[in-house]
């Protein structure tokens, strides 16, 4: 049996939930926790927030605060413990962002994987080609040396090595029609990328879909997002959406419904996973039949 895989971003967020949970039962803002843990109200605050990896002890007091048994009280210490591991992804020369680094945490332990792509190919299924042509038109990253840049097609592919590893996600992805035609670092490149795409149906664990343009108007017009889901039950799915400079990470229930009811929705409108293959054939013969016979 492969055992899964164990991420600190995950056992923070999870450590986070319980202290969220035992604060209310006990009818306690965060003044009265702190006085009474004598553990700083700003550091229960980013324990509750999952927003740091948090001290042991400061945990061990929580826990006699809101008078936990020994072995429940354990169970918080060794969360602590282990969020404080760090992961690959937040080690030095991982070149993640800081605000990335929680997805890619994420990542590392999520079961299931949905994901709605509106313009380009999603980073687990692109070319080095291909992502290094979206790294040379970023207006934010031209002062960057050769090695940054490397250094950030190094981590992408290491994202992408657990998909042929036997504890892969199963992926659901669905892309945008625009996202399969935009020429992307000139036609060898895209071709290349389409080919990708093809090669990874293969999998059991990935399926794809295209949303083609005679959908019309859907109901994710708005733009792109993901939903991680996590083998262990206590473990809350949670949606991610990307902007320019950050994230936002939505765990209400009502949240998740929502864009649970959206991604169905987005299945039922794209083309069948079979159907969407011969989409993306038809697009490499387009662009072979636009390049002309070789000279």
């Amino acid at each position: 049996m492969v055992m899964g895989r164990t991420s600190p971003t995950v056992r923070r967020r999870r450590l986070a939930a319980v202290m969220r949970k035992l604060r209310s039962e006990r009818q306690a803002n965060l003044d009265e926790v702190a006085k009474g843990s004598n553990v700083p109200r700003t550091t229960v605050y980013r324990i509750e927030q999952a927003s740091h990896a948090p001290k042991v002890n400061d945990v061990r007091a929580l826990c006699l605060y809101y008078g936990l048994a020994d072995e429940h009280s354990e169970q918080l210490m060794t969360l602590a413990r282990e969020s404080r591991l760090r992961g690959w992804w937040q080690k030095p020369r991982s070149s993640i962002p800081i605000w990335f680094e929680t997805y890619v945490g994420l990542e590392e332990e999520a079961s299931d994987i949905l994901i709605y792509e509106h313009e380009l190919i999603t980073g687990l299924l692109q070319t080095e080609d291909y992502f290094r042509a979206l790294l040379r038109v970023d207006p934010l990253l031209p002062e960057e040396s050769a090695t940054e840049k490397d250094r950030r097609v190094e981590v992408r592919t290491k994202r992408q090595e657990r998909l042929r590893g036997p504890d892969a996600p199963r992926l659901w992805i669905i892309l945008n029609e625009t996202a399969v035609r935009r020429l992307v670092g000139g036609r060898q490149v895209m071709k290349d990328q389409l080919m990708r795409l093809i090669d990874l149906c293969e999998p059991r664990n990935v399926t794809l879909q295209i949303l083609p343009f005679s959908a019309g108007a859907h109901a994710a017009v708005d733009g792109s997002f993901h939903i991680l889901n996590f083998p262990a039950r206590r473990d809350p799915s949670i949606v991610y959406l990307q902007f320019r400079r950050g994230s936002i990470y939505l765990e209400e229930a009502a949240d998740l419904l929502e864009y649970t009811e959206i991604y169905d929705q987005l299945r039922a409108a794209a083309l069948s996973p079979e159907s969407s293959v011969e989409v993306i054939r038809q697009i490499i013969d387009e662009g072979d039949d636009a390049r002309g016979p070789n000279p």
